[in-house]
């Protein structure tokens, strides 16, 4: 995916979460997935002490993985991510908070760290147990393959997979006191995706050193600006979790006073924003990258409400997959996103060509712009006229192929 890198980074080929110095990691398949090909388990591991923190689903309806999640990142300390998917353990009750402990607990004895210092994720299927016997099997291979080369890195980004049809994995590098600092990551997500953090799971590794609630800081920056700004359905996930582990091992200390955190969190931002942009590019059955720039909202949140009414619209949605200047979709949307309109100055663009302008249909060449349509991005900007606020939300497009995922992604 191209990218325009910024001079104060690197973008590095190849080794994405293992690239950070000790880290280690590995995926292997256990068997929750029916194709052995698929790899559906995974650990990554910080060789050395950790600070950590994490962001979750706010659906009132969440996974096993996430309740534990919440109470074993609280102290800040963090030095594993053990993860599954073809399960979500979500609706499992008792018994799947349990086998989520138990996930820990395994992990803990291999890894030889306090169970309290591992985050457990899950996603696939919601509503049914995981086989821990499996499970317990699949911790231990993992566990004996834990590696930091290319392959190590490739392995765990696929075995957190759904239906998603590549893995994504990022590592960059920043220069900082004469010393190189690394930030990896690797995401999950095609669908079931959508604002405050779009069936997604990212887990992002640092060499630097830096506390843990100036890290959390500095992740809730980055998810708000990248995470929180895409949709693909419209439909929050039980099970959304944004991780970071930072190990000091750079020998690189990032402070609320330093001059290195405008750094790191301008690497940290490209990082998320470089895996926020991949999971809507492999929305299920996704062919358009939709970029949605609502301008002139009274409010920060009627700027975002009305983008993400927009990107959220089937028939929006559905005519950017047929390249179709349908402008009316657009703007009856906004104006049923429950905020402030001025219908008299309200313009909208499409790939830079105007087809609404103050209330009124503009005079453009419908075949040229449905040309410009045909490619993968698609620009839509649009004014309402009541204040100087603005947002961008990104999101894809919706075809027939997400259809039929859909109906045969079942229990």
């Amino acid at each position: 995916m191209k990218e325009h890198v910024p001079e104060y980074l690197q973008e590095l080929p190849s080794g994405g979460i293992v690239t950070p110095k000790e880290f280690q990691a590995s995926g292997t398949y256990c068997g929750i997935k029916t194709a052995k090909e698929s790899l559906d388990l995974g650990i990554i591991f910080s060789k050395t002490s950790a600070t950590g923190a994490a962001l979750f689903t706010t659906n009132k309806i969440c996974a096993a993985p996430v309740l534990l999640g919440r109470k074993n990142t609280r102290g800040g300390k963090l030095r594993a991510v053990v993860v599954n998917s073809g399960n979500a353990n979500a609706c499992t009750g008792e018994r799947g908070y349990k086998d989520a402990e138990e996930m820990a607990l395994i992990t803990s004895k291999l890894l030889a760290i306090p169970p309290e210092e591992i985050l457990v994720s899950s996603t696939g299927i919601i509503g049914k147990h995981l086989p821990m016997d499996k499970i317990s099997a699949g911790i231990q291979q993992a566990s004996a393959s834990l590696g930091n080369t290319p392959a190590h890195g490739r392995s765990i980004a696929q075995a957190i997979m759904t239906t998603d049809t590549r893995p994504k994995s990022i590592a960059i590098k920043i220069k900082t006191q004469g010393k190189e600092v690394f930030i990896g990551g690797i995401c999950k997500g095609a669908g079931m995706i959508s604002p405050n953090l779009a069936t997604m799971l990212c887990f992002l590794t640092t060499d630097a050193k830096i506390s843990a609630d100036l890290l959390h800081t500095c992740l809730v920056h980055s998810a708000e600006q990248s995470f929180n700004r895409i949709t693909i359905d419209g439909h929050m996930s039980t099970n959304d979790t944004a991780a970071i582990i930072a190990n000091g091992a750079s020998g690189v200390e990032v402070t609320s006073e330093g001059a290195e955190l405008s750094l790191f969190q301008k690497g940290l931002d490209y990082v998320a924003g470089w895996l926020a942009k991949a999971i809507i590019l492999d929305g299920e059955g996704a062919t358009k990258f939709i970029q949605i720039f609502v301008t002139g909202a009274k409010s920060l949140n009627d700027a975002t409400k009305t983008a993400r009414t927009i990107g959220d619209s089937p028939l929006v949605k559905t005519a950017m997959h047929g390249s179709d200047p349908n402008w009316g979709r657009i703007v009856s949307a906004a104006g049923y996103a429950g905020v402030e309109l001025d219908e008299a100055n309200t313009t909208l663009h499409i790939n830079d060509v105007l087809v609404y302008e103050k209330g009124m249909p503009a005079s453009f060449d419908h075949a040229t712009l449905k040309t410009s349509m045909q490619a993968r991005d698609i620009f839509i900007k649009l004014q309402i006229g009541t204040g100087d606020y603005s947002d961008t939300i990104r999101t894809c497009d919706l075809s027939k192929e997400y259809v039929s995922i859909n109906a045969d992604y079942h229990t």
